[in-house]
């Protein structure tokens, strides 16, 4: 029978559902509502929950989501959404890590059929003998029966009682407070108990009297408490019902190492009879034990049934508000405890209804207390109002008939007129007979009209009628549906999140409707969830596909008959960190992004800033894309500074780094009101400079003057920093203080520096050391420069004094200022050594003298050169001789100087740009036929002397000289050379002018891709880089001027190995002796055969003697050769080159044989060669130069060959590209490449091999390194360089 629709009036279309989470996970309660402008707000035991790290609010168009993280045993109470005027309720069940519930469940009774899977009470152990735990009951709620579960049965009103079909239905499942299924079969006790040492035994009680059951375990072999289970029936457990009806004790005595269990029901009611069964767990042992309990009845008068009752909604504010429970009207039990005010109404409810209009309903349920009319009215208008008499019908329908799926059921009528046409209908559908169908039978039998439903099913449960005529007859049948029980149970899964899950079992019916529970509570069947359910015939499968964390409970099918159970772990998966958050600094207003990478990539997670939850706005961003986790803000504030954290969803870690937003530094200049920054001083006055600075934090502020940092701690010059301001000082300015000087500020956002000219106003500098320009006999002229410093006013002028080089004495030359940088002292004596110095004036005063000149001599130039002549004239050059002056003086002779003009010119052009010492010179690049004129100067430190002409033309021409080839003596022979060798002949020649130089081979020009020539003035090369036996013969060079010419011929000759002997023969054998005979080889190696070499092998393994060398002859007799041996032979030739690369072999073997002897060969044992490493020559200590590459050497001998390593310190040298290593044959090699003063060090060598190992050390000392010069040139700082020349000058007298 279809049950009334419930009132709709709530403002949610999705209410949250009660869930069971382990301690410590996250748990997750969705709602949604019929418009997404609503305002939601969740509460906890009445309290409004307001955002944070422990509650997390979300809300999504019309979804509402409450989640709550790190659930602990506070969160264990009533939760509530509110909107509007719609309240829904909800809780959240704690388990701890087996999964059981950590205190006993205070939820109000829950309705029949509905599981709940609450852990059973734990015990801690502690000091004492006993330890005894009690269970109560919990006190939310007083309720009159915790064991028992019991509902009115309301009836629908009739004139008569209900059929007898439907008097014995009751509902297919049931609670402790009914009797199980008849076809639930008890567990059979086990054979031998493994860990119950006393089992709890059958008892009988009477209705209102107490009882108690005891299990005992041995604990002697046990390292900790068994865990034990009370269950009624086959799968109820009864650690959920605890109460004033029920209650489980333990206790353990320390003496007799026995844990002892007890079961109290107190005040026994009658349906408390059944079958209980006591489950002991330890680890892999498992041990159980089943008991009956009967309950004595007591006589009881039956109160009546109040059919209003099954139209009251079942509790309010529930989620099964308006439910109606219609499964009572077919429970009757005799004894049922009501309570006192819920007496039975003596009216009848349904006659007052049918006899009253429609606008009375509404007073008659309030009068009446019906809270659910509309349900009633339904019920109502499906129920035939009784007639008075009835012409077409002697005998209608029952009001409703029950049968058993798969039975048979009768519909009688009896007709008052058997002629009138009868029709049946079911659900209002006419029910039309069919041909070769035994589903609806029709029978007549006299008046009777009878419909037969043959093999019902539940789609025969419906409202049947029968129209005769105008009158029409109704009732309705119940098909009861037999239990299905399950036949093959649920099997425990533990898997990963994101995996699929597949929970499958197996059921005695096809077709049966199997209900899936999560922790107790059904799972809904929606469109878009992730359970999905599969039935394939007797086969029932839950899928759950990508698992999540909050997957992990008991899951449960439940049939009619049964139940079966699986504990579902879905761990995570191994979080991996593959990029951890960093500490990072900003600027203020540049983008700050925090991003990490984690693995697995769909895991979810939530960021922190100093542990308070970020949200996602405009300005700042959270992205999650694969592995990657970002937050990015825009603009950097100082609000954005802080420790950052980034929790992945689910897990315990987190990533935590640090946000320091900073402010760049900066110099405020504006307040010293100083003309371009510059600042003067007279010197020996103080100066102080008070700076403003700002910045955040608070910058490091740097004086500097050039590269030289000023400290704080100085006693003349110091800075000093404040948070607001930096001072200068200087307590007594000296000039030196003049410069300028750099203020920096630096801070983590940045840095900012300014320059600050400092003038102190003094004496100038000296100026430096004069140079003499010119000296004469008694005079010289001299300039300076001006100082470098002019104490900061202007220079008025210089004074001058000079003496002599032995005398200490200065005389001033001038008394009034010289206002240039040039003088010329006069009076002095030559030959005698000078100096100068230079002081410069100011408006302040005299400067210290400069530095003295160099030392200088007043001299005199020498006399001018004698006899210049013509040496020699080509065609572009003139070469012509002298004679030194005649009188050179005290300043001596330096050079001459030669200089040429050409005929009708006044210019003379010098020749040399150097000064030269010989006395002949000659004057390249003259065109020819030109005349020139020649004059040469005698140059010394007083000038250049008086000139020396030719006094005649010279006419540019050479004059021809014949040629000339002067061959080397060596190469009067012939010359000979190996084939791939070098050939580099130089042949020198003379003429003029430069002769015509050809080369010819046998007739031909020489082909340079073959023999490069190169020739001069004076020689001619032929140079073969590789030479080849082509490349012998003949080669003719000709020198060639003009007509005259000159010829010289080389015989070149390239030699190489000659080939083998044609044929090698054995013309004879006798006795122990073997004749040979062969001819002479084609290919001599162009060069004479000097010679055969003559091998001798045994065939057994042939291996070559040598039995002759540098043999003549073509044929020889090898003698004593041994007696039962088989032999060949082979023959190299011989030339200058050495012997042929291959050696003819004889065809045939030569046989050794002596009638009458055996011989017979001897045993030979084979020789082990294998040996553990060891060095034959150990490294020795080096000393390297700085720069320069160093070797390191040793051998070793070991086979097999064994792997050699190279360490420094003791730590192995690998993949450093200034180590190379080499091993040749032996011999270990380590090459150091430039090294430098921190290479020195103990260098070991190790070869291993499979017998063992060996080692050797030694020490390297490398000196020399980097000078105090080159460290300040590459701009290392002085303290740097003075540790390092500090450390050094320590090490030196360890060293020695």
């Amino acid at each position: 029978m279809p049950e009334p629709t419930k009132k709709s009036g709530s403002a949610f279309t999705k209410k949250p559902k009660s869930l069971h989470v382990c301690a410590g996970s996250t748990a997750e309660f969705t709602a949604e509502t019929a418009k997404p402008e609503v305002k939601v707000k969740w509460q906890k035991d009445g309290k409004d929950i307001q955002a944070s790290n422990k509650y997390i609010i979300k809300q999504d168009q019309t979804l509402h989501t409450l989640i709550i993280n790190d659930a602990s045993k506070e969160d264990d109470v009533v939760y509530s959404v509110i909107s509007g005027t719609s309240k829904v309720k909800f809780e959240m069940k704690i388990k701890g890590q087996d999964g059981k519930d950590e205190k006993p469940s205070s939820k109000p009774e829950e309705p029949v059929g509905e599981l709940k899977d609450e852990a059973p009470f734990s015990t801690s152990e502690k000091e004492e003998d006993e330890i005894v735990t009690v269970i109560t009951p919990p006190p939310a709620e007083d309720k009159e029966d915790d064991l028992a579960t019991s509902t009115p049965s309301p009836q629908p009103p009739s004139d008569d009682s209900l059929p007898e079909s439907a008097k014995g239905r009751k509902d297919s499942v049931w609670s402790l407070g009914e009797a199980p299924p008849d076809d639930i079969d008890k567990p059979e006790d086990t054979p031998r108990s493994t860990l119950l040492i006393e089992k709890p035994q059958s008892g009988s009680v009477t209705v209102g009297g107490d009882i108690t059951f005891i299990a005992k375990v041995e604990a002697k072999d046990l390292l900790r408490k068994p865990t034990i289970k009370w269950f009624k029936g086959k799968w109820m457990d009864l650690a959920s019902k605890t109460g004033k009806h029920l209650q489980l004790k333990e206790t353990f005595d320390r003496l007799t190492k026995v844990h002892t269990f007890v079961m109290s029901i107190i005040k026994a009611k009658d349906n408390y009879a059944g079958n209980y069964r006591c489950e002991v767990n330890y680890k892999d042992k498992f041990d159980s034990c089943s008991f009956d309990l009967e309950v004595k009845e007591v006589p009881e008068v039956s109160p009546s049934i109040d059919i209003r009752s099954a139209f009251k909604r079942s509790g309010e504010g529930q989620e099964d508000a308006g439910e109606l429970d219609f499964s009572g009207l077919l429970k009757h039990r005799a004894n049922r405890e009501v309570k006192q005010e819920e007496t039975v109404p003596e009216e009848d409810v349904w006659e007052i209804l049918k006899n009253a209009p429609p606008q009375e309903f509404e007073r008659i349920a309030f009068e009446y207390g019906i809270t659910d009319l509309r349900g009633m009215l339904k019920r109502l208008k499906r129920m035939k109002r009784e007639e008075k008499k009835s012409e077409a019908f002697a005998k209608k329908l029952e009001s409703a008939y029950q049968t058993d799926k798969g039975g048979k059921i009768k519909f009688v009528v009896e007709l008052a007129d058997p002629t009138v046409e009868l029709k049946w209908y079911k659900n209002g559908q006419e029910i039309r007979p069919t041909p070769n169908q035994k589903k609806y039978v029709f029978e007549h039998k006299g008046n009777q009209r009878i419909l037969v439903i043959n093999n019902c099913t539940m789609a025969d449960d419906a409202a049947y009628q029968v129209m005769a005529g105008d009158e029409k007859c109704s009732t309705e049948l119940f098909v009861k549906e037999l239990p299905v029980t399950i036949t093959k149970e649920l099997e425990a899964v533990k898997t990963t999140v994101n995996e699929r899950i597949e929970l499958d079992c197996e059921v005695s019916e096809e077709g049966a409707n199997v209900k899936w529970f999560k922790n107790g509570v059904e799972i809904p069947r929606e469109i878009r969830s992730r359970f999905r359910f599969k039935s394939d015939g007797m086969k029932h499968t839950l899928v759950i596909e990508d698992a999540k964390k909050e997957d992990t409970a008991v899951y449960s099918a439940m049939t009619t008959g049964g139940k079966s159970e699986a504990h579902v772990q879905v761990d995570l998966k191994p979080l991996k960190v593959l990029q951890d958050l960093t500490d990072q600094t900003v600027r203020l207003g540049k983008p700050l992004v925090l991003h990490c990478e984690i693995n697995p990539a769909n895991i979810p997670g939530r960021w922190y800033k100093n542990a308070q939850l970020i949200q996602g706005t405009d300005r700042v961003k959270i992205t999650h894309k694969g592995r990657s986790h970002k937050l990015e803000i825009e603009n950097a504030v100082v609000d954005d500074m802080g420790d950052y954290t980034f929790v992945p969803e689910g897990y315990s870690m987190s990533l935590n780094g640090k946000v320091h937003v900073i402010d760049p530094p900066k110099i405020h200049l504006d307040s010293l009101n100083y003309p371009e920054n510059t600042v003067t001083v007279t010197a020996g006055n103080k100066l102080r400079l008070e700076i403003p600075v700002t910045g955040q934090p608070a910058p490091k502020v740097v004086w500097m003057k050039g590269e030289r940092v000023i400290l704080d701690t100085g006693s003349r010059v110091r800075a000093e920093s404040f948070p607001d301001h930096s001072t200068f000082t200087i307590d007594v300015a000296e000039r030196e203080d003049t410069g300028m000087y750099k203020i920096v500020l630096q801070n983590e956002a940045g840095e900012d520096s300014a320059q600050i000219k400092i003038k102190v106003v003094d004496i100038p500098d000296p100026p430096q050391a004069p140079i003499v320009t010119e000296v004469g006999g008694d005079w010289c002229s001299m300039i300076w420069e001006t100082p470098l410093y002019d104490g900061g006013s202007p220079i008025l002028g210089y004074f001058i004094e000079r003496k002599k080089k032995q005398s200490s004495r200065w005389m001033r030359l001038n008394f009034d200022v010289c206002k240039e940088k040039a003088f010329e002292p006069k009076k002095m004596i030559e030959g005698v050594p000078y100096e100068v110095r230079v002081f410069a004036v100011n408006a302040i005063g005299i400067s210290k003298p400069s530095e003295p000149s160099k030392a200088f001599v007043p001299l005199a130039v020498t006399s001018e050169p004698s006899m210049l002549v013509v040496d020699e004239v080509t065609d572009s050059t003139v070469t012509m001789k002298w004679r030194p002056p005649e009188h050179i003086g005290a300043a001596g002779l330096d050079g001459y100087v030669i200089e040429y003009c050409f005929e009708g010119k006044d210019e003379w052009i010098v020749s040399n740009q150097e000064l030269i010492e010989k006395t002949k010179y000659t004057i390249p690049g003259l065109p020819s036929g030109e005349k020139i004129f020649v004059r040469v100067k005698a140059i010394n430190a007083a000038g250049a002397s008086a000139p020396r002409m030719h006094p005649h033309p010279i006419l540019v021409k050479e004059v021809i000289e014949r040629p000339k080839i002067r061959i080397p003596r060596h190469l009067h022979q012939t010359y000979i050379r190996r084939v791939g060798e070098v050939v580099n002949l130089l042949i020198p020649f003379q003429g003029k002018p430069r002769p015509k130089v050809s080369w010819m081979t046998n007739g031909q020009p020489v082909d340079p891709t073959q023999v490069n020539i190169r020739n001069s003035e004076t020689d001619s090369i032929l140079f073969i880089r590789k030479a080849d036996r082509k490349h012998s013969g003949k080669y003719e060079l000709t020198v060639k001027v003009e007509n005259h010419e000159d010829k010289a011929t080389i015989d070149i000759q390239v030699v190489d190995r000659p080939g083998p002997p044609e044929v090698v023969k054995i013309k004879d054998i006798w006795g122990e002796n073997v004749a040979l005979e062969w001819t002479p080889p084609k290919d001599n190696g162009n060069a004479e055969i000097t010679g055969y070499t003559i091998q001798k092998a045994d065939k057994k393994t042939m291996e070559w003697f040598t039995i002759i060398e540098h043999y003549h002859r073509k044929s020889t007799t090898v003698s004593e050769l041994v007696i039962g041996n088989e032999y060949f032979f082979r023959v190299f030739s011989e030339n200058m080159c050495g012997l042929s690369e291959e050696a003819r072999v004889t065809k045939d073997s030569a046989m050794i044989v002596k009638e009458g002897s055996n011989y017979k060969n001897p045993d030979y044992q084979e020789y082990d060669f294998t040996e553990p490493p060891k060095f034959t020559h150990p490294l020795v200590t080096t000393i390297a130069v700085s720069g320069y590459n160093a070797t390191l050497n040793c051998s070793v001998r070991a086979n097999p060959r064994p792997k050699v390593i190279w360490m420094k310190n003791k730590i192995v040298i690998d993949n450093d590209p200034r180590y190379r290593m080499f091993s040749n044959q032996g011999v270990c090699t380590l090459e150091i490449r430039k090294p430098c003063p921190f290479d020195g060090g103990t260098y070991s060598c190790k070869a291993i091999n499979d017998l063992g190992e060996a080692q050797v050390d030694c020490k390297l000392e490398v000196k020399g390194g980097v000078t105090f010069y080159e460290l300040l040139q590459k701009g290392v700082p002085l303290n740097l360089i003075n540790n390092f020349l500090n450390e050094n000058k320590g090490c030196e007298p360890q060293k020695e």
